[in-house]
């Protein structure tokens, strides 16, 4: 009889079985379970030297650590001389109380439970006079080791940043909030995978309500692995048609904390050296961390920058399009002339020269990032100066075209979050169409598109748009587009319905 469920058949649904392995807990199923697994390991022992008191341990190599087992497993079991006067269940229960010199010890008693603990790196010792087995955590601690964030520097912020490891991710999170309300809830994800999903929140601060949906939507999430960020985000957020994201996903810790204390819930998933947090507002992705460090004046006039090289970023294009081709009257007249002579021998049209240069400039930008570091510069290098000098030279694109995108592009990387960067670069696409479609019409149309969109998107009913909609009312006390001084920013975001807005004296 299989002892992986029931079976399937291919192609129809496959609801959740539970258990995964069926059958009892036995040394014959656990092998079974692991047929075919070089990895695996299974050893006969005999509780201090008696050859009646056999036990079976099972581990799978490469999770555990051989010197915690030796030490902290075999060692006792070998030399405990209290072992060798007690019966078999006097045995179980005195290495179940504090017989194996290890921290966290519990008994097994169902296969399923037996499996996992192998896989999540522990060893198992199964009593086979009694059914029932051991867990002994023992699991090794390979990982990266802290470093600098590569992806959000800062000047005056701390220089560590998560890695693969959750439970390291968590410390990291403690270390900084030293809160007994801190809350750090898991689910497992993924049938085949087993992902832990850790989701933090402070207790009396985050919203009830979005902290038990993050619960309700993590735990019907039914999928053979969840191994990237595609496998979480795409499943809690609220909708998915939309080139923007609805979680930050950051490599700080000290971020992270930043927003717990904010009302905002935070997920961290075992493998991925990122944490999301939640919900996602326009706000947050064109905010940095380095704006609290700050002096609030400079960190106003930075944020203030920020959107208007947003509002570059969309619409340069779009307007020089459509200004060229409808309306050139808009153009002074030693510009229009420069212009004019620029394209004398230009072969292809205005449109044309813009859509080709804006995915040039992505096939660039693609290919620094999937290029190791150096060759990645090298390569964006070579096409952005010698490539654009060349096409210019040769009479392939104006110049004109090719500053303006330029400008563009560049306005583009001041936005913090490279997420809702990627969503503005296909929305500056669309937009520069429908200035070559209509001019100043149709970009007019698209932008009012494009605000209803946001409008009407939301994050576990926040509103996207915050803080400059859906406030119901209330002052957006220091948290707008241009900030004041901490110590007088005396409440949290009101639009993340925080139990407790009060965040200072």
């Amino acid at each position: 009889m299989p002892i992986f469920g029931r079976r399937r058949v291919p192609g129809q649904p496959h609801p959740r079985s539970q258990p995964i392995f069926s059958g009892p807990l036995t040394g014959d199923n656990i092998r079974r379970a692991f047929d075919r697994c070089v990895d695996f390991t299974s050893r006969t022992l005999s509780l201090a030297g008696d050859p009646q008191k056999e036990v079976l341990l099972f581990a799978v190599e490469g999770m555990v650590r051989t010197e915690r087992v030796n030490d902290y497993v075999l060692r006792p079991l070998a030399q405990d001389p209290a072992l060798a006067a007690l019966p078999l269940e006097g045995c179980f229960r005195r290495l179940a109380s504090g017989g194996l010199y290890n921290l966290s010890v519990s008994p097994v008693e169902e296969l399923d439970q037996a499996v996992f603990a192998l896989l999540d790196g522990a060893v198992v010792l199964f009593f086979p006079a009694l059914g029932r087995a051991l867990r002994c955590a023992v699991a090794t601690e390979e990982k990266r080791s802290i470093s600098d964030p590569e992806d959000e520097p800062a000047v005056k912020a701390a220089k560590d940043s998560f890695v693969e490891s959750v439970r390291t991710n968590t410390s990291l999170v403690r270390r900084r909030l030293r809160s007994v309300a801190l809350r750090v809830e898991e689910e497992i994800v993924g049938r085949q995978s087993r992902t832990p999903v850790d989701v933090l929140y402070l207790d009396g601060v985050a919203d009830p309500e979005t902290v038990a949906q993050v619960r309700l939507r993590l735990r019907n999430i039914d999928v053979d692995g969840a191994l990237d960020a595609g496998h979480i985000e795409q499943y809690l957020c609220d909708t998915l048609w939309t080139p923007f994201p609805q979680f930050l996903a950051t490599q700080r810790p000290d971020r992270l904390c930043a927003n717990l204390l904010s009302g905002r819930v935070a997920v961290l998933v075992d493998g991925l050296a990122v944490g999301f947090l939640l919900p996602g507002t326009v706000g947050l992705f064109l905010a940095a961390q380095q704006d609290r460090a700050d002096n609030w004046m400079v960190s106003a006039c930075l944020t203030a920058l920020r959107y208007a090289a947003l509002l570059t970023t969309l619409f340069l294009p779009a307007l020089y399009v459509a200004a060229v081709l409808f309306h050139p009257e808009m153009i002074p007249l030693p510009l229009a002339r420069s212009i004019i002579a620029a394209k004398a021998d230009v072969p292809f049209g205005t449109l044309f020269e813009a859509l080709m240069l804006l995915l040039a400039f992505e096939v660039i930008q693609e290919a620094g990032l999937r290029l190791p570091g150096n060759l990645g510069q090298t390569v964006s290098i070579l096409g952005g100066l010698v490539v654009g000098s060349a096409a210019v030279e040769a009479k392939i694109i104006s110049p004109a075209v090719l500053i303006v995108v330029a400008l563009a592009g560049i306005a583009g990387y001041t936005i913090p979050s490279q997420d809702f960067a990627g969503g503005v670069r296909l929305w500056r696409l669309l937009l520069t169409l429908a200035g070559g479609a209509f001019g100043l019409l149709g970009v007019a149309l698209a932008a009012v598109v494009l605000v209803g969109h946001l409008a009407g998107l939301e994050c576990f009913g926040v509103a996207y748009l915050t803080p400059f909609a859906a406030n119901g009312g209330q002052q957006v006390e220091g948290h707008a587009l241009f900030r004041v001084p901490i110590p007088h920013v005396k409440l949290r975001p009101a639009a993340l319905k925080s139990r407790n807005r009060r965040n200072q004296r």
